[in-house]
């Protein structure tokens, strides 16, 4: 897997140091505690196949930054999309303004820049768009031949470039340059039983070099043969039933069953079921989460998240005991303690806020094989799709995209798309058995207030002693 290297060949042209200097004194000098430059220039591609048509090839580019001026408990933020002094000196007022009138300004004093980017070799955005095409292409005459049954053939790939420029009144500078790729292949297939879907997203904080024709064939047939597969589905049982979760299928369940429960901002708003609970068990000991924005080449790896701290890792909770939570700037600050590299935001135009990096389960010590032959009666999840969690209660509803009944022991009968719901707190508890063989998730987005970032996730195979299953069988 490749790595993030410190690049000291970074260009700095987005703002020039001198320039950022004025714009930091002119952000604090109503009175401001700290002021805060973001800028980020982002490219982007994607490239659609629908039904054999190329129905998208578009690429976008904006560019912009984003002043932030803390005062006291008031922020203050505006942006711009006019990188020159004259817009930036134009957003720190406004910024500054809407923090506090007041006086007193200090000198900023940069430290040695930090500069990273990802280490890639074919950037998503330049790569040739007949090659582009002829891999999706491909997809779709792979999936095809998996048999007649398919109806529909969706391709897409893409990514993007994201340069960043961060710099503050504490004297931090750092730059990145943040890569993506994704590649994903969507089929249904038409029988007695109506129609099915399958899904195969790969994503990476790496290069297009990494969507070889070997991961473009198997993505094709993965998804087509989950579509095929599902034709057969019978309707799902209804009632409270163990659960086991293939390792890299379920992640996205601790995401959301407790991972934003676990972001301080909720915490400080008391809107979580695990405030003041540190030091607490809160889950089967077989269960140790951790948030960990360094695993490079996952979908939510970070050199330096939005706010210019390290990526890092954090484990939240330790063979069942709550140790920490997720920590941006302003919440680290307001309790006087250090940050954990969790601040993000989608683009220039928003505030940072904390948020998830790449969120997983540890493995265990048990054999996958062997917690499958040990459950007499249930359902087997080889994929898990999206959910909701209320953070203050910590219900939760998720969709089962690929699953299958666990009979005597064996994984049998697929069943139909149903729905997992349950109470998080009480889920972390019923995790009675973790296999050995963790494996991260496909790529996902999280949303919060109205922003989008990476995110990844993974888990080992796992058992629940007893889920909620939302099914449809009498």
């Amino acid at each position: 897997m490749r790595r993030a290297r410190y690049a000291g060949a970074v260009s700095d042209d987005l703002v020039a140091v001198d320039v950022m200097e004025r714009v930091l004194h002119a952000a604090q000098r109503r009175g401001g505690d700290f002021a805060e430059l973001f800028v980020e220039d982002r490219t982007s591609r994607t490239a659609v196949l629908d039904q054999r048509r190329v129905e998208t090839l578009a690429s976008g580019h904006e560019r912009g930054a984003g002043i932030r001026v803390i005062a006291g408990a008031t922020t203050g933020f505006a942006h711009t999309a006019d990188l020159s002094e004259a817009g930036l000196l134009a957003a720190a007022e406004a910024a500054a303004a809407a923090a506090r009138d007041g006086d007193g300004v200090r000198r900023v004093a940069f430290g040695a820049p930090q500069r990273y980017r990802t280490d890639y070799d074919l950037s998503p955005v330049g790569v040739d768009k007949a090659r582009t095409v002829d891999q999706l292409r491909r997809a779709d005459d792979v999936a095809r031949s998996e048999g007649g049954a398919l109806t529909q053939v969706q391709v897409s790939s893409g990514g993007s470039t994201r340069r960043l420029l961060i710099a503050n009144s504490d004297g931090l500078v750092a730059t990145d340059e943040q890569v993506r790729t994704r590649f994903t292949v969507a089929c249904v297939a038409e029988g007695d039983g109506g129609m099915q879907t399958g899904y195969r997203p790969f994503g990476t904080t790496a290069g297009y070099e990494e969507i070889t024709d070997d991961l473009v064939e198997d993505a094709a047939r993965a998804a087509a043969r989950q579509a095929i597969t599902k034709l057969a589905a019978r309707p799902a049982p209804s009632g409270d039933l163990p659960v086991v979760l293939a390792g890299g299928s379920g992640g996205i369940l601790f995401h959301e069953a407790c991972g934003h429960g676990l972001e301080a901002d909720a915490i400080a708003k008391d809107a979580s079921v695990y405030a003041g609970r540190r030091g607490e068990r809160v889950a089967s000991p077989l269960v140790t989460l951790v948030d960990d924005g360094t695993v490079a080449g996952e979908w939510g790896y970070v050199a330096v998240d939005d706010e210019g701290h390290r990526g890092t890792r954090t484990t939240l909770i330790e063979n069942g005991v709550l140790t920490d939570y997720m920590w941006d700037y302003l919440r680290a600050r307001s309790v006087g303690r250090g940050r954990s590299g969790n601040g993000r935001r989608q683009g220039y135009q928003y505030l940072p806020m904390v948020r998830m990096t790449n969120t997983f389960l540890l493995a265990g010590d048990s054999d996958a094989d062997e917690i499958v032959a040990q459950t007499p009666y249930g359902i087997y999840v080889a994929q898990l799709g999206g959910g909701q969690v209320n953070t203050a209660t910590g219900d939760f509803v998720f969709g089962m995209t690929s699953a299958f009944l666990i009979e005597d022991g064996r994984i049998t009968t697929p069943v139909r798309d149903c729905n997992l719901i349950g109470n998080g707190p009480a889920i972390l508890q019923r995790v009675d058995a973790v296999a050995r063989d963790f494996a991260m998730g496909g790529p996902g987005t999280c949303g919060k207030d109205g922003q989008q970032v990476p995110v990844g996730t993974g888990q080992p195979t796992l058992r629940l002693s007893a889920v909620t299953v939302g099914g449809t069988a009498s």
